[in-house]
């Protein structure tokens, strides 16, 4: 049966790329941001995946919007099933270069979304006792990096406000679902129009990985949303286990490599999507960003997340192989 599925950021990225792979199983998708030409190719790329899309354009960092969007959706097509909080904006500078009007109208999209956006869900869900909330989160949510200080602050929030809910909502016994799925360096288009100042092309830190990779991910958290939180990519657990560990050492590492790592030899020619769409006349960014030649379009990492219980199966009949083998030498 079609789901009814909303996306905020739908119109580029990992919310384009999440809206199709949840089309391609013939749901129902809400397509809520801001852009005009992203939106119209999000409706097209829906449609091509055999699914029913609904555009409505929404700033996610004010609520009133965000309400009318979901009654809009409700009323349109059907309950709400599951709700995907994706939208962001950010800033590429180092923190005394963030005037504190953009470090806040950050926090307002990238936090302050999400709580709009989980709010409005769970006023129809909590009543229906159904539903499934996934929170698109970051490495970057639990280990701060250089020259992304509102980014990383507004997704550490989004970590805390997530285990805080989630905790609410097993003490209400509610049949209504959160779970989070932490992204490792995505090929998406923020890179081409979030506000920077810094002296190159923003780029994601490599390895990284194409929205086909993360939207899969997302699908799986919405099909399997009682685990708390899912890793994707190696290179995110990495990063969160060496940040458990040696946070210190991450800490040097970061001061020494961060700067550049972030930064593409190419000209630093963004179109600012801070306070306006960058896709909100001709121009239509899609799901890719400006790296397909240097990113993959899997991981076995992923593969490993779903089937847990198979290797986990496959580690102990291969340690009592291994038992096995040694009283027998014995």
């Amino acid at each position: 049966m079609a789901r009814v599925v909303v996306v905020t950021g739908a119109s580029a990225g990992i919310g384009r790329a999440s809206a199709v792979a949840f089309a391609r199983r013939g749901d129902k998708v809400a397509l809520l941001a801001r852009g005009e030409s992203g939106l119209e190719g999000a409706v097209r790329d829906v449609t091509d995946a055999g699914g029913t899309p609904l555009a409505i354009s929404v700033d996610v960092a004010d609520y009133g919007q965000v309400e009318a969007a979901a009654e809009r959706i409700e009323r349109e097509l059907g309950p709400i099933d599951v709700w995907v909080n994706v939208a962001f904006t950010s800033v590429f500078a180092p923190f005394m270069e963030i005037e504190p009007s953009e470090f806040k109208r950050t926090t307002e999209v990238t936090y302050l979304g999400y709580v709009y956006g989980t709010r409005a869900a769970l006023d129809r869900m909590k009543p229906r006792h159904h539903g499934t909330i996934v929170q698109v989160g970051s490495a970057l949510a639990y280990r701060g990096i250089p020259l992304q200080s509102a980014y990383c602050g507004a997704k550490h929030a989004i970590q805390g406000f997530h285990d805080s809910l989630r905790c609410e909502l097993m003490h209400d016994k509610a049949n209504v679902h959160t779970t989070m799925v932490q992204l490792p360096a995505v090929n998406t288009p923020q890179f081409s129009w979030v506000l920077s100042r810094l002296p190159k092309h923003p780029q994601p830190v490599p390895p990284i990985f194409q929205p086909e990779v993360a939207a899969d991910a997302i699908v799986y958290a919405a099909d399997h949303p009682r685990r708390r939180e899912y890793w994707i990519g190696a290179p995110t657990v990495a990063t969160l286990i060496a940040n458990k560990f040696v946070p210190g050492l991450l800490d040097r590492y970061l001061a020494r490599t961060g700067y550049k790592a972030q930064q593409a030899d190419m000209p630093n020619e963004q179109a600012a999507n801070l306070w306006g769409p960058a896709d909100d006349r001709s121009r239509d960014y899609g799901s890719h960003g400006a790296f397909d030649d240097r990113s993959t379009g899997r991981s076995y990492q992923v593969w490993a997340a779903r089937h847990r219980g198979l290797i986990g199966a496959l580690a102990a009949g291969a340690a009592a192989v291994t038992v096995g083998l040694a009283r027998g030498r014995r």
